[in-house]
């Protein structure tokens, strides 16, 4: 969209939530005449014409920019503070190149696609690629909350953050009756200003706890569940959360569906997942996310999504972990490591989902570790050790514990845990959740809105200290308060399961077949850069069951499929589903 001046051009992709407010306050039409639409692009594009970049911190929304102003001759872009949208970046002969999808990127000529090896390095310890690198050398993506000026000889001649989160001073000023009232007020504000749309709203409900308090407030706000709602299913017990979401969904009135995640299902859908993130990308919640929106697709077309839940309430194990580290340092370290390492290490392996033998064996050695390094080695996939040797380069990179580091070491945060919480903000909500929620949506044509994103809840959250949101061992305290009364009892008092995929069982079983002609083929070195005998490795002792490394041979089949897309004979475009248009059109046609 282009001003009527003509001095400024908007290529906008997003949602502005509050770009009514900030029309009214700004004075916008008396200033620029009448409006041609009712959009926020509109809004977004005058307020970007007579106040550039510093307007951005009013900007509560989702959203990626490309504003050229044609008065300095400087194109602004930006992203925003969650980056839920994403925006990648590619400087190369001499012009500069963005876009939406790396996709567009590797058309550009003369540009050849080279494997980043430390993002390599990073994704095979965390199964997806943390911070601005990309798997391709050269390519990088803007960070979440960043803006940036770029001038016409495509050189960058400004950069910087704008509606960075920070934590307040460790002390509560509030009591938690009064936070958990507030937050919940605010959250249920932030779902009437998302639910804002032309076409039908449904919801992500898993039966945690995120998903449902927004299905809560949504029928709350509505006054009855006459809306849609999805949840996914397993097979396996442990994995299963659709009776969670069943009940929370008959609570509520709601039209409620399930779809089942069955192996099969799993291995039609990776290619076409991969070709979507365009990514070696391996989050086991990617392709159930995947089935979930394309039969949501046929329903509505935006869907409410928890993600963010966890971040601003303290709601992973990790989190708890943290304090409990803090407890197990007090016992002299010749008993941790001479008695009570040795007891944990004869627990036997378990497939259940994050069964008490994972978690013990992590927590016991992560207590060794400083507080960011133990955060990120409860996250590990695979070691340092373990990854040095399935890469066969030797070009030196960072250690991924140094990134977490680095970030904590930057925090103001003032308690451990809230500098914890800024790493999860910064680096696993943008690099994993959010890459996840937006390409599994996007590619059905779905639009994925995240209520707990919104900036009046999340500055006070963040400001909020952990004592109010963690209570012993127990996160979210403040929301299963808020909620009391609006949810059933056994969901508000559920512990966090998450979601994910039982592949360490199926790749013994249903997976087999399949994984073993992927991972023990001549081409799984993907082109000499893995070591098969490490790959080799890792199944032979996983199908013996004395280790379960289902999540690094997940990784490793991820990695693969995108190598063969991106690097080999295959072709990502072709993965891609056709557009449709949803069902619910159709019917009121």
């Amino acid at each position: 969209m282009q001003s009527p001046s003509g001095a400024t051009t908007l290529v906008w992709n997003g949602e502005l939530y509050n770009f009514r407010e900030l029309k009214r306050e700004r004075n916008l039409e008396r200033k620029v005449g009448s409006f041609r639409s009712r959009s926020d692009t509109e809004v977004v594009l005058h307020l970007l014409e007579q106040s550039g970049h510093g307007v951005l911190d009013e900007f509560d929304g989702m959203f990626a920019l490309a504003a050229w102003d044609n008065r300095t001759q400087r194109l602004l872009l930006a992203r925003d503070r969650f980056g839920i949208k994403p925006l990648f970046l590619l400087e190369h002969d001499g012009c500069f190149w963005f876009a939406s999808e790396i996709k567009a990127l590797l058309e550009v000529p003369g540009f050849r696609p080279e494997i980043d090896l430390e993002s390599l390095h990073h994704f095979f310890g965390l199964n997806y690629i943390p911070g601005s690198r990309t798997a391709f050398a050269g390519i990088r993506e803007l960070a979440p909350g960043t803006w940036l000026e770029v001038g016409l000889e495509a050189r960058v001649l400004g950069e910087g953050e704008f509606g960075q989160l920070a934590a307040g001073d460790g002390v509560a000023h509030e009591s938690i009756e009064q936070a958990a009232a507030e937050s919940t007020e605010l959250l249920r504000a932030a779902v009437q200003r998302q639910l804002v749309s032309d076409v039908p709203v449904g919801v992500m409900l898993s039966g945690g706890l995120d998903s449902s308090a927004l299905a809560a407030l949504y029928a709350e706000l509505r006054g009855d569940g006459g809306f849609h709602t999805f949840s996914l299913g397993f097979d396996d017990p442990s994995f299963d959360e659709s009776p969670a979401a069943r009940q929370v969904a008959q609570s509520l009135g709601t039209e409620h569906h399930e779809i089942r995640v069955r192996p099969e299902r799993v291995i039609e859908v990776l290619r076409s997942a991969v070709s979507a993130i365009d990514e070696p990308y391996a989050d086991g919640s990617a392709v159930p996310t995947w089935l979930l929106a394309e039969s949501a697709r046929d329903h509505v077309t935006v869907l409410l999504s928890g993600e963010a839940g966890d971040e601003l309430h303290a709601g992973y194990d990790t989190h708890a972990a943290c304090r409990a580290r803090l407890r197990m340092r007090r016992v002299p370290g010749v008993l941790r490591r001479g008695l009570i390492r040795p007891l944990v290490d004869l627990l036997p392996v378990s497939h259940r989902k994050l069964s008490f033998e994972f978690k013990a064996k992590r927590f016991i050695r992560g207590v060794e570790l400083g507080i960011p390094e133990s955060h990120c080695f409860w996250r590990e996939v695979l070691s340092e050790d373990a990854r040095r040797e399935l890469i066969t380069s030797n070009t030196p990179v960072a250690t991924t514990a140094s990134l977490f580091r680095s970030l904590y070491e930057s925090s103001t945060a003032v308690d451990p845990l809230d500098g914890l919480l800024e790493i999860d903000r910064r680096v696993f909500l943008p690099d994993d959740l959010m890459v996840k929620n937006d390409r599994m949506t996007m590619v059905h044509s779905l639009e994925a809105r995240v209520p707990f994103t919104d900036i009046a809840l999340a500055r006070r959250l963040v400001g909020w200290p952990p004592s109010l949101k963690l209570r012993g061992l127990c996160g979210k305290q403040l929301l299963r308060r808020g909620l009391v009364g609006r949810l059933p009892e056994e969901i508000l008092s559920r512990k966090k399961v998450g979601l994910e995929m039982p592949y360490s069982r199926w790749l013994t079983a249903e997976l087999k077949e399949w994984a073993a002609e992927i991972l023990l083929s001549e081409s799984a070195t993907a082109g000499g850069v893995l070591n098969s005998d490490s790959i080799g490795n890792l199944w032979e002792q996983h199908q013996s069951g004395r280790f379960d490394h289902g999540r690094p041979l997940w990784g490793l089949l991820n990695f693969l499929t995108w190598h063969d897309l991106y690097m080999g004979p295959g072709d990502p475009s072709s993965e891609m589903p056709a557009v449709r248009s949803p069902r619910h059109a159709e019917l009121q046609s």
